[in-house]
């Protein structure tokens, strides 16, 4: 038997479909991170896309602000449980990155390599048709360091640990390779809706 003192109050039918299983809704936004906060100065930060380690195209923060830019609003889910709706963001689509560089997507895997050498795996297919960003702007101002700024990847769609912090490049890799949680019992994929979290869901 429960009781509301155990179990609080249900959310609203609206909210209850926004979010997936597991999850519950903040107002805040929580900052998580495997470490301290990265020293990064815009004078010679540099955004690279790599195809193993052949690089195929650079960008300095210059070059960067002058490519087309997108904006997404929408819900983010962390994999501790919250889910924070109506986020706003502002950057540059992976599909604008991909057409400025003059290539195509040489494997069906990435890796989001961080300045703080974190790492996570993405299906390139998650990055493309508008699904994904390099992000630079949140609810209207520029990124804060604490939440990744200058520049983090943006894949609302999945688990937020795919949304890599402090951005420095895309690595195109031959098969799916396990980045840092990966490595440590986080899913391969992490779709919140599925309640992907761990190895084995």
């Amino acid at each position: 038997m429960s009781t509301r003192g155990f179990t609080g109050r249900p959310p609203p039918e609206a909210t209850r479909t926004r979010l997936p299983p597991g999850q519950t809704r903040t107002e805040d936004f929580p900052v998580l991170q495997i470490g301290p906060n990265p020293r990064i100065d815009l004078e010679t930060w540099c955004f690279t896309l790599r195809a193993g380690s052949r690089p195929l195209k650079s960008w300095s923060w210059t070059a960067f602000e002058r490519l087309p830019r997108t904006r997404w609003a929408g819900d983010i889910h962390c994999v501790t449980q919250w889910s924070k709706f109506d986020t706003r963001w502002e950057g540059v689509s992976v599909d604008d990155l991909l057409a400025d560089a003059g290539v195509e997507a040489p494997t069906a895997y990435a890796l989001a390599e961080g300045y703080d050498d974190y790492t996570t795996n993405v299906p390139f297919a998650d990055l493309t048709g508008g699904r994904a960003m390099v992000a630079t702007h949140y609810d209207g101002a520029p990124l804060s360091l604490d939440h990744g700024g200058p520049a983090r990847l943006l894949v609302p769609h999945l688990y937020f640990w795919k949304s890599a912090k402090w951005l420095k490049g895309l690595r195109f890799t031959q098969k799916d390779e396990g980045g840092f949680w990966e490595m440590r019992g986080y899913h391969m994929y992490g779709d919140p809706w599925r309640e992907q979290r761990f190895t084995g869901d």
